[in-house]
């Protein structure tokens, strides 16, 4: 059979396995388009309002589903808009694969209309650029890319597609089976070492995160950890990884680090290491371990051979990958049971905090949504200050799910939750978003209403860009520069793409209000008043900017 370069290419996906895609259209990819028509049902397309919104879908996609996330943009401005959910994918180790249009082959080189060198542009970026310049080789591409991006450390691939290439007729068959790829297996005397270094142990840690868990591979980890009662870190973002109301689980290593995982971490004398990315807020800025000799012995077990060794020497690293490596442990005995148990102790008594100040106190309606969210509820944020409350007041369960951008991009929440609904349209989804973080991509609602994948968004209202501010108070204090808003109003926003929506001025409200968008057919978008002094849990605006002017005084 003949056929153009863009059936081919959707054929090869669906041979693959692809059965969801997100995008903004272009006239650099209408042979794509063309194709797309056919496949309802098999591979359907979200049609999204910015291409940076569609790329956040597909990245939370891939972290969801462990399938790529597929995303398609058109060349330059698309291609631009698009970065940040690659750079986000990348940073949060999901598999994606964004195919750009290009200029065609003719015209290349020339600074063409929207022309852009996209292995330049995402060759560090991604974990693979390339550009398709012949037809025929469209489905060997398509293969590695899709490879590519679930192997190893999973992570964003980038194909650009001239257009000549996709409208030019080919005799090539496209892909007609999933990948079968196994993770690679510990080696047994790897599994024998790392025992043995365990059982020497008096103060050990289990670090785990990163993707491709599947629920067999975080059972047998949990069950590793319980039987050997070793407590269980959840690296930045990925506590939802492990089940919080195990007795192991003592907490996220992540911004705003809380005090007890910190020492945790420090003071341990053996560190499992299981999938773990050691990035800059799992390490607390690179300070809790040393570098390159952490004085912890480091046992570092991944899939990809490029982490082990990255930034931290390891007493002892492991090729292999999560779940395989999760199902080849055996349980240690040590006497290190007082450890784990005051870690536990510290980590539940983080969920108490002073009543705050202001309209809507977060402490209460966080507890409240602790006990009354469904098990399998996915939880969704993009950044500032406001993610304390889904990040550190919430108990993920074996059936929650969180997705939050390492990236710290703002924005992400409102695409993710629209992805998650796409995945799963049965389950509930709450975004948590700030007033600043919800306007970046909050035309996103109009996504969800014709895709008709509309979650409970609950928007932190403070009018100020927090994040920003704190950090102004506590560096510049009483110099207010740049971070005030002027908000729309949300609730007639929020109406006019079709969703139930509600402003909340007072904690007792949140209750009845919250059951009311749980009912709503159409999603729900709760604008909830807060007090901009309510910044951190523990520590007010006003403290924040008399503690620093105090200590300007004392150098003065």
């Amino acid at each position: 059979m003949i056929r153009n370069g863009g059936r081919l290419l959707v054929e090869c996906l669906i041979g693959l396995g692809a059965t969801r895609s997100f995008g903004v259209p272009g006239e650099s990819y209408l042979a794509v388009l063309d194709a797309l028509h056919d496949t309802q049902g098999k591979l359907d397309y979200t049609l999204c309002r910015n291409e940076g919104g569609a790329a956040f879908m597909a990245s939370a996609y891939g972290k969801l589903t462990g399938s790529p996330g597929i995303c398609f943009v058109t060349r330059g401005p698309g291609a631009t808009n698009a970065s940040i959910g690659v750079h986000t994918a990348m940073q949060d180790s999901s598999p994606m694969i964004l195919f750009v249009g290009q200029v065609g082959t003719d015209m290349k080189g020339r600074e063409a209309f929207q022309e852009i060198d996209y292995r330049a542009v995402f060759g560090t970026v991604a974990k693979w650029a390339v550009e398709i310049d012949d037809v025929a080789r469209l489905p060997e591409i398509v293969a590695r890319a899709w490879t590519t991006a679930l192997t190893g450390r999973p992570g964003p691939v980038v194909v650009a597609l001239p257009e000549d290439m996709l409208t030019t007729m080919t005799e090539a068959a496209p892909l007609s089976a999933p990948v079968a790829i196994f993770e690679p297996a510990p080696a047994p005397e790897a599994i024998a070492s790392a025992f043995r270094l365990l059982a020497k142990a008096e103060r050990p840690v289990l670090l785990m995160g990163g993707a491709n868990w599947t629920v067999d591979g975080r059972a047998a980890l949990q069950a590793f950890a319980e039987v050997s009662d070793i407590p269980v870190v959840a690296a930045f973002r990925y506590q939802d990884q492990f089940d919080n109301h195990s007795p192991v689980f003592v907490g996220e290593a992540g911004v705003g680090m809380v005090a007890h995982v910190k020492a945790l971490l420090r003071d341990a004398d053996v560190i499992l290491a299981v999938n773990v990315r050691f990035g800059e807020m799992t390490t607390d800025g690179y300070t809790l371990l040393s570098v390159p000799l952490p004085r912890q012995k480091l046992i570092h077990a991944h899939g990809s051979d490029r982490e082990i060794g990255k930034i931290y020497v390891p007493a002892i690293g492991i090729h292999a990958g999560p779940n395989a490596f999760a199902r080849a442990l055996t349980p240690v005995k040590g006497g290190w049971a007082d450890w784990r148990a005051t870690a536990r102790k510290a980590y539940e008594g983080t969920f108490g905090a002073p009543v705050q100040p202001g309209p809507v106190d977060m402490v209460e309606v966080s507890a409240w949504l602790r006990e009354n969210l469904p098990p399998d509820v996915i939880l969704t944020n993009g950044a500032g200050n406001f993610t304390v409350w889904p990040n550190k007041f919430f108990k993920f369960g074996p059936d929650a799910r969180l997705l939050a951008p390492q990236s710290g991009a703002m924005g992400y929440g409102l695409p993710a939750a629209i992805a998650a609904k796409v995945a799963f349209p049965e389950r509930t989804v709450v975004c948590f978003a700030g007033d600043g973080d919800f306007q970046m991509n909050c035309q996103e609602l109009g996504t969800a209403m014709q895709a008709g994948a509309q979650p409970i968004v609950l928007i932190l209202n403070n009018g100020i860009y927090g994040t920003i501010r704190a950090h102004q108070e506590r560096h510049y204090p009483a110099r207010v520069s740049g971070t005030s808003l002027e908000n729309p109003d949300f609730v007639t926003l929020a109406k006019a793409y079709g969703f139930h929506a509600e402003r909340i001025e007072a904690t007792r409200d949140f209750a009845a209000a919250f059951d009311r968008a749980l009912g709503s057919v159409t999603g729900a978008v709760l604008d909830i008043a807060i007090s901009p002094e309510a910044l951190t849990p523990r520590q007010t605006l006003s403290q924040m900017r008399d503690a620093a002017l105090a200590s300007q005084k004392a150098k003065a």
